[in-house]
């Protein structure tokens, strides 16, 4: 019985390696983009504060 389910075991750990190796190349990490959003950007974030302390208007709710 203990021969089984080693067996078992063995043949699921091979077939997830072959399938990690060969199979489906969609299931890989997407690759991040380049770019920053505007709103993600620090530099940018810091000029629009200070663009709007100098104009000394509060900023739209």
């Amino acid at each position: 019985m203990l021969l089984y389910l080693l067996a078992v075991v063995g043949a699921l750990t091979v077939a997830v390696l072959l399938w990690r190796a060969f199979g489906s190349q969609n299931a890989t990490v997407p690759t991040r983009r380049g770019s920053v959003a505007p709103d993600d950007d620090p530099e940018f974030l810091r000029g629009l504060d200070e663009r709007n302390k100098k104009a000394g208007d509060d900023p739209p709710a």
